[in-house]
């Protein structure tokens, strides 16, 4: 596996090795050990989420608050998605800025998201099916969100505004400017 530091150095991007032949390919996809290593500390996942999604549809900026924020461990194993990180340790040097990285099947990379980023994502192919491992169990009423279309961040979405399908929820969510409980350190 390698882990890549993004330009937000917190967010890595581990791409696996694939050990293949004319029968297929055999990888590692999670390696605890090698985890730490690469992130400098112990995280311990507790819980594996999994949603199906069609093209269009737009998840986030969800994030959760303590005792319950969340590191998370994303990836794509059908499809295709554009993943979204936020910056909201509001003492942080890229406390506003995000990174957006594309997610596939067929690149296999996930995304190493710790805690005090806002995380969201679209799917870009017919359908995509988003599997996820977090280190804190969900929480709704410790669940807050950002607007996927703050102008201050800036996110290109790679999607026409008039396909995208939010929830109620997440056509609600405010601004970073006026999102409540971000993080202090």
């Amino acid at each position: 596996m390698k882990f890549t530091p993004q330009a937000i150095p917190d967010i890595i991007l581990i791409e696996p090795t694939l050990h293949g032949d004319d029968r297929g390919y055999f990888s590692e996809t999670f390696r605890q050990d090698l985890f730490n290593d690469a992130i400098g500390s112990k995280i311990n996942f507790i819980q594996d989420n999994e949603s199906k999604s069609s093209k269009g549809v737009l998840r986030g900026l969800h994030y959760q608050v303590a005792p319950f924020s969340q590191s998370k461990l994303v990836k794509v194993i059908e499809g295709a998605v554009l993943d979204v990180v936020v910056d909201i340790r509001k003492s942080s040097p890229t406390f506003g800025h995000h990174e957006a990285i594309e997610l596939t099947a067929n690149n296999k990379c996930q995304l190493f998201i710790p805690r005090g980023f806002a995380h969201g994502f679209v799917v870009l192919s017919d359908t995509a099916t988003f599997t996820y491992k977090v280190d804190s169990y969900y929480a709704p009423e410790h669940e807050r969100g950002i607007a996927f279309n703050d102008q201050e961040l800036k996110i290109n979405w790679q999607l026409k505004p008039d396909i995208l399908q939010l929830s109620n929820k997440d056509k609600n969510n405010p601004t970073l400017a006026n999102a409540k409980d971000l993080f202090d350190w």
